[in-house]
C-alpha cells in the first residue's frame, strides 16, 4: 500500500512537472487558449451548482436510456469513439464512462470494440498520409533514429508499456505509435488489447454512477446500497488512479535506465521518450514544414 501511494505522489509530481514545462512553452495564443478552457470549466462548475447535480445526472441517465433503446445506439458510440481517437480530439475515458453508464457491464464490449477498432484506424490513416514525411523527418532527426532502435531491439515489452502509460493522452498515443517506423500495425494492435483492463474499470465506474443517477432506482435504495454503490465508484477510479500511477513508475524507471546506458543511441532513445511531442505526426512544426 505504501509502495502505491509513494508511486501516487510520484505520479503527481511529474504531472505537475510535465504540465508546468509545457505552459512555459505554449506561444501567447496557446497560453490564452488555456486560460480560456480553464474558463469554460469554471463556467460549467458554476452550472452544475446552480442548475443542482442531481438534476443534470437525471436528464443525463434519460438521454443515455434513449440512447440505448435505438436499434443500433452502440454504434453512434462506437463512431464518436472513433473519432475521438484521432488528435487532437480529447474524450475517451468520458466515453468509456458513457458506454457504462448506457449499457452497464454490457457496455464494455462496444467500448473495448471501439477502442481497438478506432486505434487502428488512425494507425493506420496517419501512416498511409504521412508515411513520406514520416520517413524524411526520422532520417534527419538523432534522438528518433536512436527510439526507433531500441523499440526495434527491445520490442514487443517496451511496446506495451508504453501504450498502456496514460501519457500522451489517447489520440496523441495513437498518432505517437503511427510515428514509429518500427512498430507495424500487428504490434500496435496487440498493444492496445492491455488497455482493455482500464476500459472495463471505466465502463464499471459509469454503470454504477448511472445507478446512483435515477431518481426512481436511487429512491428504491436503502441507505447502505447507496453507500455501497459510491464506495465502488470511488474504489474504480482509484483502482484507475493507482494502476496509472504504476505504470508512470515503470515508465520513468525505463527511462531512468536508458539515460545510466553507456550507449549514445539509448540516452538519445530516452530523450525523445520524454519529449514525445516531438513526434512528427504530434508537432505542429514537423507537419506545416515543406
Amino acid at each position: 500500500m505504501l509502495v502505491a501511494l509513494t508511486s501516487g505522489v510520484r505520479f503527481f509530481k511529474g504531472l505537475l512537472q510535465l504540465t508546468s514545462s509545457r505552459y512555459q512553452k505554449l506561444s501567447l495564443v496557446g497560453k490564452a487558449l488555456i486560460w480560456f478552457i480553464l474558463f469554460f470549466y469554471l463556467c460549467s462548475a458554476a452550472f452544475i451548482v446552480v442548475v443542482t447535480p442531481a438534476r443534470i445526472a437525471q436528464f443525463t441517465y434519460d438521454f443515455a436510456q434513449d440512447i440505448r433503446h435505438l436499434p443500433y445506439g452502440y454504434t453512434i458510440l462506437i463512431v464518436i469513439m472513433i473519432a475521438v481517437s484521432f488528435p487532437p480530439f480529447i474524450g475517451h475515458t468520458t466515453l468509456l464512462n458513457l458506454f457504462g453508464f448506457t449499457y452497464g457491464l454490457r457496455g464494455f464490449f462496444p467500448a473495448a470494440f471501439g477502442s481497438l477498432a478506432g486505434s487502428a484506424i488512425v494507425f493506420v490513416t496517419l501512416r498511409i498520409m504521412f508515411s513520406k514525411r514520416l520517413r524524411s523527418w526520422t532520417s534527419t532527426n538523432e534522438k528518433w533514429q536512436a527510439l526507433e532502435a531500441v523499440i526495434r531491439s527491445r520490442g514487443m515489452p517496451l511496446i506495451i508499456l508504453i501504450r498502456v502509460s496514460s501519457f500522451p493522452p489517447w489520440a496523441w498515443s495513437n498518432s505517437l505509435f503511427a510515428s514509429i517506423a518500427p512498430v507495424s500495425l500487428f504490434q500496435f494492435f496487440m498493444a492496445t488489447w492491455f488497455i482493455l483492463p482500464k476500459v472495463l474499470v471505466y465502463v464499471f465506474v459509469g454503470s454504477r454512477i448511472a445507478r446512483l443517477s435515477d431518481g426512481e432506482q436511487r429512491n428504491h435504495m436503502d441507505t447502505q446500497t447507496k453507500i455501497v454503490n459510491g464506495l465502488l465508484v470511488v474504489g474504480g477510479i482509484s483502482i484507475s488512479v493507482l494502476a496509472s500511477s504504476l505504470v508512470y513508475h515503470l515508465m520513468q524507471k525505463e527511462i531512468k535506465r536508458l539515460h545510466d546506458s553507456p550507449s549514445e543511441r539509448d540516452e538519445l532513445a530516452a530523450e525523445a521518450l520524454e519529449a514525445a511531442e516531438e513526434a512528427p505526426l504530434l508537432g505542429s512544426d514537423s507537419l506545416s514544414s515543406p
